[in-house]
């Protein structure tokens, strides 16, 4: 155990959840400009992709409710924020632009939401919340990118709202490893649950606690 470890435990952090049926799967900003490394990419976004593949396929075979989100901003720019004055490439996202869409790898399936967004997180003056609860979700399954960025902005309000996040260490990345890990290590001891897809899923079929 690291010295960080032990003081967050000795501190109280990182306690477990108990994962609790219904659940939910949120894929974040898995778009086209997220997985090209001249754009916003590079790191692991593309082995976090792929291994999201196989979970979103797990999840529409158990009918989960499934939401996926973009960052989209409009052809005129009149919803520009303060995200875009820190990175204004991404005033480029707009509707029409192959950067913005969904990689087809995780293209949505009718029935499940796509949550359009300015900001980092997926549930922030989104439908995505009320959509979820609508569905009785309890537990939300976490897959995207960037760990840092969007997906952990996304987690802490999941969180915040009252749903348990379970973060899906293999199918999250980042552009840069060290903020990538560093987060994950963060989200864990405050926020949710972190394990890789195929530990996530084995533990729901057995319906155990984290």
């Amino acid at each position: 155990m690291s010295n960080d470890t032990a003081v967050y435990q000795r501190q109280g952090f990182g306690s477990g959840l108990t994962v609790a049926p219904p659940y939910g799967l949120l894929l974040v900003d898995f778009v086209c400009g997220f997985l090209d490394p001249d754009r916003f990419g590079g790191g692991n976004i593309p082995d976090a992709m792929k291994s999201s593949v196989a979970l979103l396929g797990e999840a529409r075979r158990k009918k989960w409710p499934v939401a996926h989100s973009r960052i989209v901003f409009a052809d005129d720019d009149g919803d520009a924020n303060v995200f875009a004055m820190k990175v204004p490439g991404l005033l480029t996202l707009k509707e029409e632009d192959p950067n913005s869409a969904i990689v087809p790898e995780l293209a949505p399936a009718p029935g499940e939401l796509v949550v359009r967004k300015t900001v980092p997180s997926a549930f922030f003056a989104t439908s995505l919340a009320p959509w979820l609860t609508q569905r009785g979700v309890r537990t939300l399954l976490v897959a995207g990118c960037v760990t840092s960025g969007c997906v952990r902005a996304s987690v802490v309000d999941a969180m915040s709202l009252g749903f348990r996040p379970l973060v899906l260490r293999d199918c999250v990345g980042d552009r840069a490893i060290g903020p990538h890990e560093a987060n994950l290590f963060d989200i864990e001891q405050k926020y949710a649950s972190v394990m890789t897809r195929d530990e996530a899923l084995s533990l729901i079929d057995r319906s155990i606690s984290v």
